[in-house]
């Protein structure tokens, strides 16, 4: 089993570097200004780079579903590397319909961070609960982050066009959405780059609080900026807390939480003030040179097409396998779970998105922040409502 495991993991390792190198060249091959065939080779090595990563993924999800003796979707680090993949997928059929390398240069790190962030959880293999001991586990699952998976790509189509077609010349509300964007993306690098970090100085440091009659115990892996309310640091040389948790915050870890948000944004503003600092512009207005060539129909057709194919598999798998699931698991169909809620929500959003565009001409810039606001709603819902909401679903 242990060689398995470290298979596995190898595997995942290397699907993560061949997406990097790819990364890279799908870069090399947008800002190629040779001639059309010598692009369409570095876009070749580099499609053909993204296909063996994916080889070497699915290698990681078969050897840990051996190792585990179950489908590899049962807690959050198996979950959010399975929607890595998931997203990947999606991209290498698109770009396989269309044809078209920015695709790569901006889907590729989205599945990066994604796959990045799912190893800040714990990576063990642990048996499942009794309620996730159901066929209906892979069923469900696998579905709902197949169609996040392809749901991802209207975002980073729309992403795209958004850039390409917004005027950066001048400071308008569009730009201050955009960019801000483009900031929590940075903000998820901030967070797994600082969590890293602390985790190589193997960094650790206790309070005790109370909690009615009970003294309760937290452990901090990040050093402590907002504190447990009434906490008191017992771990020795380390730093105490500058504030404490606002009171409203419920949970037995909802400071340790709401401390690691104040890490993650507080590292992204750095990291964003040193990319603004080199650049000497905002973010979008250095990347939209690279996108002159890019027709803007052309990607607003695969931010439309990714939500067609992309929003039938999610109600099949988000609305109609999880109410079955929940049927046999809790004699309910439906039962106004945050998760529940959460899932109907992103339903009624891409629905209002197919009727917007079909019925009243959304096209172009409305439906791109459509797409851009869809995969915002499905992040909060992954992350949010899994690890900070209580509820039935919940991975906290």
């Amino acid at each position: 089993m242990n060689n398995l495991v470290n298979i596995s993991s190898t595997m995942l390792y290397t699907a993560f570097a061949l997406y990097s190198i790819a990364t890279i060249i799908f870069g090399v091959s947008i800002k190629d200004k040779n001639k059309q065939k010598k692009k369409g080779k570095t876009g070749t090595i580099a499609i053909s780079l993204t296909i063996i990563g994916l080889i070497a993924q699915l290698a990681y999800f078969i050897t840990r579903w051996i190792a585990s003796g179950h489908a590899p979707v049962g807690n959050m680090f198996e979950f959010m590397t399975f929607l890595g993949m998931s997203l990947v997928l999606a991209f290498i059929i698109i770009y396989f319909i269309y044809r078209l390398n920015i695709l790569g240069l901006f889907a590729l790190p989205i599945a990066l961070i994604i796959i990045a962030y799912a190893s800040m959880f714990p990576t063990e293999i642990s048996p499942l609960v009794p309620s996730l001991q159901s066929p209906w586990l892979y069923i469900h699952v696998t579905t709902v982050s197949l169609s996040q998976g392809i749901l991802g790509v209207s975002f980073v189509a729309g992403l795209i066009y958004l850039i390409r077609q917004i005027d950066q010349t001048k400071r308008s509300k569009k730009n201050v959405w955009l960019e801000l964007v483009l900031f929590f993306m940075i903000a998820c690098i901030g967070f797994i780059l600082s969590t890293v970090t602390f985790n190589i100085l193997d960094y650790k440091s206790t309070f005790e609080y109370p909690s009615g009659n009970r003294t309760l115990t937290v452990e901090y892996t990040l050093p402590a900026i907002a504190g447990p309310q009434e906490g008191v640091l017992i771990t020795e040389d380390a730093q105490d807390a500058w504030f404490e948790a606002p009171g409203w915050l419920q949970g037995r870890n909802a400071a340790k939480k709401f401390n690691t948000l104040i890490w993650s944004f507080g590292t992204g503003l750095i990291l964003y003030g040193l990319i603004r600092l080199i650049l000497r512009k905002r973010i979008g207005a250095a990347i939209q040179p690279l996108l002159k060539n890019i027709k803007p129909d052309l990607v607003d057709e695969i931010t439309y097409r990714a939500v067609a194919i992309g929003f039938p598999v999610f109600t099949l798998g988000g609305l109609i396998f999880a109410s079955i699931w929940a049927q046999i698991a809790w004699d309910r169909f439906w039962g106004w779970d945050p998760k529940e809620v959460w899932a109907l929500v992103t339903w009624f959003f891409y629905a209002a998105f197919l009727h917007l565009r079909l019925s009243r001409g959304w096209h172009g810039e409305k439906s791109s922040w459509l797409a851009v606001g869809g995969f915002a709603i499905i992040m909060f819902n992954l992350i949010v409502v899994n690890l900070v909401i209580a509820g039935l679903h919940s991975y906290a």
